[in-house]
């Protein structure tokens, strides 16, 4: 067992494996033409093929298949060359024609992995396939007394990402879910808003300890649809200490069936739900309303060329080309439009070290402050090159620069040069100007300047400070050091 499987904290190891159900991003739905917007009131984006009528024949979206298969390709899967849809048969309320269209024994892909990067190194985590699937639709509980159906989401298409159960820490469930979320977004195929449910995962949880020398497992629980990381990390934190329980009491893997269960988000616990079906239990059977999708290999080229450098890629790039720290290359590189903007900024000013500081500290001050994407950021770069060009020239003040011109810039739209003026704060470097404000600050303090001419250095940012004051901070700081330290001298 290696130290990166186990959790030092307890005496028992978890083992999970993940379900994740990511919506598409299309703009219809998977086997018909209705709209997937969110928000849209109850029942509003319907079609008989939605719906289940009797008679109707489903349009695979060409689309959402393409997205998968990128998706597949990003995470190094086998391609399957024929693939199928197939029928999962149940019941539930929100599901009007009993059954779901999914892929089971010939799926588009399988066989990928994930790498991701942990306290205790580098650890790869398997991917067992990527598949399709169309959603069902969602249950809105009206108090205890009913529970309304609505149909609008019946039909979003899904890609269902399933690892291999090789995660065994809480911080590898993070990781794998933080790096499979920002590979998705730049890949561009969902807009992964977990608040709109695109983004959903199952977990499949066991925990084993030493007995006796020997490795005993526990059941296997099912955690269903947990729409968020804290929900995930959660539960899975929970049913790992519920699971330890039975098994110190006794309840193995060998003698209790598999268990679904949910996750009570205001209780903190799992509850029980079912025993936990199998494949037989859904009777598959290939669906006879779709045809079997054929690739051929100038089509699989044609989508991996669409695929963008990824993540990993782009940070070890970063760290090579530009010479930034690993926590610098981070932060630009976990969200792609920061980073996009990094290198335009970069492209601009020739000055990665100097771009990155603006861009990690300044704009992501901002972009906080003002609940703003960068996309939302009105100073693009070049506007901000120009300000730090002002800056390099000694034109304005780097204080002034990064609070109150950036602060014009983006509450005017204007230019750095425009903000610049309109806020009175070009930096003056005339001589004459200067050293009479600095003669008029040795005027004011001799008793400052008695201090700093028996020795106390520090004294001269008090005085600096005062000049900056009377020239209401437009004074170059170099040229009033230098002048104070002469005079004074």
């Amino acid at each position: 067992m290696s130290s990166a499987e186990v959790d030092t904290k307890c005496d028992y190891r978890m083992t999970i494996g993940l379900e994740g159900h990511v919506q598409l991003k299309t703009e219809s739905k998977m086997f018909c033409g209705c709209p997937t917007t969110f928000g849209a009131d109850p029942n509003t984006q319907v079609c008989p093929v939605c719906l289940g009528m009797p008679g109707v024949l489903p349009v695979m979206n060409r689309r959402a298949f393409e997205l998968a298969v990128k998706t597949a390709l990003a995470l190094d899967c086998t391609i399957a060359r024929v693939t199928r849809f197939d029928r999962k048969s149940y019941y539930y309320p929100d599901l009007p024609k009993n059954y779901q269209i999914s892929q089971y024994d010939l799926p588009l892909s399988h066989d990928g992995r994930l790498d991701i990067e942990t306290s205790q190194g580098k650890r790869r985590i398997g991917i067992i396939r990527v598949h399709l699937e169309e959603d069902a639709g969602k249950l809105v509980h009206a108090g205890s007394a009913a529970s309304n159906v609505d149909l609008n989401r019946t039909g979003i298409p899904l890609m269902e990402i399933v690892s291999e159960p090789d995660i065994h820490t809480i911080e590898e469930l993070h990781e794998y879910l933080a790096s499979l979320k920002l590979m998705l977004v730049y890949l561009d195929v969902s807009n992964c808003n977990m608040e709109e449910g695109n983004i959903r995962a199952d977990a499949n949880i066991s925990v084993q300890m030493d007995s006796g020398g020997a490795e005993v497992s526990s059941p296997i629980s099912e955690i269903k649809n947990m729409n968020s990381f804290s929900a995930c990390e959660k539960a899975m934190a929970y049913e790992a200490k519920r699971l330890a329980r039975r098994l110190r009491d006794g309840i193995t893997l060998d003698t209790h069936p598999k268990e679904t269960r949910g996750w009570d988000e205001e209780r903190g616990v799992t509850v029980g739900q079912r025993e936990k079906e199998e494949a037989s239990d859904y009777r598959y059977f290939p669906d006879p309303d779709l045809a079997p999708v054929v690739m051929d290999d100038a089509w699989l080229a044609k989508i991996r060329a669409e695929i963008p450098e990824l993540p990993q890629a782009r940070r070890k790039r970063f760290v090579e080309k530009y010479g930034l720290s690993e926590y610098d290359v981070g932060v630009l590189v976990s969200d792609r439009a920061l980073a996009d903007y990094f290198e335009e900024l970069v492209k601009a000013t020739k000055d990665p070290r100097t771009s990155c500081v603006w861009v990690t500290q300044h704009v992501l001050r901002e972009l906080k402050s003002r609940n703003l994407t960068v996309n939302e950021f009105p100073v693009s770069p070049a506007p901000l090159a120009e300000l730090m060009s002002m800056v390099e020239d000694q034109k304005v003040s780097i204080t002034a620069a990064q609070t109150t011109i950036l602060n014009v810039m983006i509450a005017e739209n204007i230019s750095a040069a425009a903000a610049v003026e309109k806020a009175g704060l070009a930096q003056v470097s005339d001589a004459s100007a200067l050293e009479a404000a600095v003669d008029a600050v040795i005027g004011k303090f001799p008793k400052e300047v008695a201090q700093f001419r028996s020795g106390k250095a520090g004294v001269v940012n008090f005085l600096m400070g005062m000049v900056m004051k009377e020239t209401r901070g437009k004074a170059n700081p170099q040229m009033v050091r230098e002048l104070l330290q002469k005079k004074l001298s």
